[in-house]
């Protein structure tokens, strides 16, 4: 199957109350391993790629490896740019083949998030590519780029409607207290906010930093208007972790495809979990 927008799938996520899991594909074996357990799930699925995941990988190959796994599976495929902070970046992945961008402006003066990302949505729309757009800072790591706690901000919901109302973007990444990369303790989502937002903009809400965060809590964030979900920590753990525990069982062993695929189905795993836990299994 061809990659489709993610405004495909989430517009439908949206209507039927559920929400569409955004895993970050960094190398083949991770890429393999989100399509098996969407297949096994019956599930849509977006393969996102950060900024730091093309700097690793190449841009090509990342592109070539997430269009062969998408030609391959009968699920739904996306492909997605995510945290596209470079205006520069954001137009090479249009041009090598994704399907959809994330043009993150949230560090921005909030005028200026608007007029880049009106001029991606220009570029975009007319060539059926989705654009996802951010409001507020979320805190934690993501590859390079730090918000510590004290810098985190909010999304403000008058705002958040502002720049719906400036921009007609696809779907908006909001800041209700997650964080990016190993949480430290359980954190506390502000539902309260979350519905306000989505009380005054009818565009589906994206849920970034997701791993750490309780499977009731991201429920009830589903339920409450957030249609796609990131993960990436976890399958980073649950990757590292497999192959971690290979290698102290056998110490001298040298086939890393002994390492990796062992690591492979422990993604697989994890992921399926995540399917379940966001409602779209059968969903495909």
């Amino acid at each position: 199957m061809a990659l489709v927008p993610v405004t495909e799938l989430l517009l439908h996520a949206n209507r039927e109350g559920y929400a569409v899991g955004a895993f970050n594909a960094n190398n083949m074996e991770i890429i393999q391993a989100i399509v098996e357990a969407a297949e096994k799930e019956n599930s849509p699925v977006i393969m996102q790629a950060s900024q730091g995941a093309i700097k690793y990988a190449g841009l090509e190959f990342i592109t070539g490896m997430v269009k062969i796994a998408a030609g391959a599976t009968r699920v739904p495929v996306a492909l997605h740019l995510d945290h596209g902070t470079d205006f520069d970046q954001v137009m090479k992945c249009i041009r090598s083949g994704f399907s959809s961008v994330m043009y993150d402006g949230s560090k921005l003066p909030l005028e200026q998030n608007i007029a880049i990302t009106n001029k991606v949505l220009e570029i975009c729309r007319p060539i059926g590519v989705s654009v996802e757009a951010e409001l507020g800072k979320i805190g934690g790591t993501e590859d390079d780029v730090h918000v510590s706690e004290r810098e985190a901000m909010y999304t403000d919901p008058e705002e958040a409607r502002y720049f719906v109302e400036k921009t007609g973007v696809e779907s908006l990444a909001i800041a209700i207290g997650t964080a990016h990369g190993q949480y430290q303790g359980d954190p506390k989502l502000d539902f309260e906010r979350l519905k306000k937002i989505k009380d005054l903009v009818k565009i589906p809400i994206v849920l970034h930093g997701s791993s750490g965060v309780s499977d009731e809590s991201v429920r009830k964030a589903i339920s409450l208007g957030v249609c796609k979900v990131n993960i990436d920590t976890n399958i980073r753990e649950a990757f590292v972790g497999e192959m971690r525990r290979r290698m102290e069982e056998n110490p001298h062993e040298i086939d890393p495809r002994k390492l990796l695929g062992p690591a492979r189905e422990a993604v697989v795993a994890i992921i399926r979990d995540k399917i379940r836990v966001f409602g779209s299994a059968g969903k495909a």
